[in-house]
Parts: C-alpha cells; structure tokens; sequence
C-alpha cells in the first residue's frame, strides 16, 4: 500500500505534468499553423472551448450520478464563473500573442509564471515560507534556478553542437517556418503574453483555492468550460462580427480547434485540477520552464534548428532547479506529516499530567 501511495502522489504528477507540457507546446505550434492559414484567434478559442463543453457534458453528467456527488453551493459556482472569466480572458491574450509572436517566445515568457505564482500563494498564505526551513529555501532556490536556465536557454546560444538534417524539414518548413519570422510584431506579442502569464498565475490561485473546498475536479472543469464557452463566444461576435471568419472547413484549423478543445481545454485542464488538489500550484507551475526546452526541442527535429551548447546548458540547469523544488515539496510534505504525529502526542501529556495529579490528590 505505501509504494502504491508514493507512486500515486509522488511520482505519478511528475510524469503527467511532463506529458501534458509536451501536449500544450504541441497544440500552441499547431494553432500557430492554423493562424498562418487565416484562423482567427477570438474564433480558436471560442470553438475550442465549445468543442470541450460537449465531450464534458455527458462525461460530467455520469460522473456525478455513478459518484452521487452532492450539489454544487452558490459560493463555489460563483467562484468558478470568476475562474472561467480569468481562464478565457488569459487564453484570449495568449493566443493573440502567439498570432503576432511565436509559441517560441510564449515558451520563453512563461518561465516567468512560477515566479508570479510562487509569490501569489505566499501572499495568500497557499505556501510556507520560512527562513529557516530547508523545504523552504529549496523551493525558492529551485525557483531561481529554473528560470534562470530559461534565461539562459533563451539568450544565450554559443557554439553550435548538432546541425538538423534537411531532409527532416523539407515537407513542414515552408508552412512552419514562423519560428524564423521577422515580420510579425514581436513587442505587441510580448506584451499580450505577459498579460497572459499574469491571469494565469492568478487562475492557478484561485483554482486551487476552490478546489480545498470543492474537490471534484471533472465538475469544475465542466461548470468552467461552460462559462468560458459563452464568455469567449461573446467576446469573438463583438470583436470578429464577420460571419464569414466562424466558417471552418476541412483544413489545418479545423483539426487544431478539435484537438485544442479534447487535449487542451479538457484534458489539460483536468490534469491541471487533479494535480493542484493533489500537489499546489508551486508544484505544478514549476514544471512550466520545461515548455522552453519542448521548444527547442521540436525546433531541432522538425524546422531544421541547430542546436547549440547555450540550450543544452540551459536545459541542465532548468532541471536541476525544477529537481530541487521538488526535492523542496517532498520535504515539506515529510515535515507536515512528522508535525501532525507529533502534535498530538505533545498535547496529551499535559492532559495525562492532569489527570494524574487529580487522581493522586483524590486519594489524599
């Protein structure tokens, strides 16, 4: 039994939140394709979140009768409405971005969400920070660590070390060549990610703060794909009125939008609900700088990139700092549960003294 629990909650979350930062850098290159092809980024968004509302509203419906999961509060709903106001609104930002910039450069700005969402849980009181705790001084130096391999990765190339061969490239690197491009508005890009990144650290607060309380994370997702749905909806009419760009045929944008909506807005963000009820937003968002190394990655393989010694070092250096913020929760967790089987003991013996000293006072 506990091997299966250290597996579970140890080591099964750092597999997943690997997997799905692969997933999500693969769908943000793919909508760049889309964009490329004319997809409009107001249009993406509302399809895709529409296209998981569906698949979650069946799924949702059994869950909760096979669970008899009891009803939902007013409180929790309205929080959820607020979390799916901040979780599209971001989404808007953010592929907006991607549509002026690169998925590269969104990668490169999102070291910065751990950051953001390290200091939003201590200043809500999510995380513990102590001077003198070693978990402590773990996670914030992991922290610092990982982003400044990010840093590193991003702006510092040095010699090359392994040059793509062309043939790998040849089909792709003509409609997949915006990682290169110098045309599009970097600065716009840059400043509508940034935007992004910070509602997102603020949706993983808020998410997690829900989910204390509210732990059913297929009924959150589905209540916050609803309200994301007519939200996005209703920005995209009044910001795209041609009825003209809503029409999708069979192409690349279709194929994004379906498996944006059944990869990303659902299972994504069912990942995301079920390891910030199991680990935190420290923990989950610390994985985040992994998107830059996936960057690179498929840079190399698929678009004819040289790979150089500066993203090799930065990579390194990404996983040592996320190994020891991990190293850092894990310790914490340990300190939790030796406190909690301590305390009572603490607080008996006072008790115990007491009732001792009645006894020995009523035989005298």
């Amino acid at each position: 039994m506990a091997r299966e629990w250290s597996f579970y909650r140890n080591f099964l979350p750092i597999l997943v939140l690997l997997g799905i930062e692969c997933n999500d850098m693969a769908l943000l290159t793919l909508f760049k394709v889309a964009s490329l092809q004319g997809m409009n980024s107001h249009v993406f968004v509302a399809y895709a979140y529409a296209v998981a509302t569906t698949v979650l509203l069946p799924v949702t419906f059994f869950h909760r009768r096979s669970r008899g999961v009891p009803p939902i509060s007013f409180s929790i709903l309205s929080k959820i409405v607020l979390l799916g106001v901040i979780g599209s609104s971001s989404q808007i930002l953010g592929y907006a971005g991607i549509s002026y910039s690169s998925p590269a450069l969104a990668s490169s700005i999102g070291i910065l969400v751990p950051a953001f969402t390290f200091i939003l849980a201590v200043l809500c009181r999510m995380e513990k920070l102590a001077a003198k705790s070693r978990s402590s001084q773990a996670k914030v130096m992991g922290s610092i660590i990982s982003i400044s391999g990010a840093f590193v990765l991003t702006f510092y190339k040095g010699p090359s070390i392994l040059n793509a061969h062309k043939h790998l490239s040849l089909s792709l690197q003509q409609p997949m060549n915006f990682l290169k491009s110098e045309d599009a508005s970097w600065a716009t890009g840059g400043i509508l990610l940034i935007g992004d990144y910070i509602l997102t650290s603020v949706w993983y607060i808020l998410e997690e703060d829900i989910l204390r309380v509210f732990p059913d994370e297929l009924t959150l997702v589905f209540f916050y794909s609803v309200t994301a749905t007519i939200f996005t909806t209703t920005v995209g009419l009044f910001g795209v009125p041609d009825a003209s760009a809503w029409k999708i045929g069979l192409n690349v944008s279709l194929i994004s939008i379906v498996c944006s909506g059944i990869f990303g807005k659902l299972m994504s963000n069912v990942v995301y609900a079920w390891a910030l009820n199991l680990k935190g937003s420290v923990f989950v968002t610390s994985f985040r700088p992994f998107q830059i190394v996936i960057a690179v990655g498929m840079g190399v393989m698929f678009l004819d990139d040289t790979l150089y010694i500066g993203s090799v070092v930065g990579a390194i250096i990404v996983s040592i700092g996320l190994y020891v913020v991990l190293w850092g929760k894990a310790t914490e967790e340990i300190e939790e549960v030796v406190g909690s089987l301590e305390s009572p003991t603490t607080e008996n013996v006072p008790l115990l003294q007491s009732q001792r000293t009645e006894t020995s006072e009523k035989i005298v």
